[in-house]
């Protein structure tokens, strides 16, 4: 898992390099904690999509505003 919560960070801070995303909590939402918006976190599931190979749909979006939220949801997605 440190390693999936460390790709999701690298993701983050690739999309919003002005800000320190590792020391927000996994439960914080990283709009308001790193004024992300939208097309951010649709960027994030983007590159994570690219970076994992993991197919992410549009409807999972929500999971994915928080750090411990795209870690979980890609843990239970991903490859066995």
């Amino acid at each position: 898992m440190p390693e999936i919560r460390a790709l999701v960070i690298e993701e983050i801070e690739a999309i919003a390099p002005d800000v320190a995303p590792v020391t927000i909590g996994d439960d914080e939402d990283v709009r308001d904690a790193l004024d992300l918006d939208s097309m951010d976190i649709f960027n994030l599931i983007a590159a994570l999509h690219q970076r994992t190979g993991i197919d992410i749909p549009d409807a999972e979006a929500a999971r994915f505003v928080t750090v411990g939220g795209a870690v979980q949801w890609l843990l239970e997605n991903g490859p066995g």
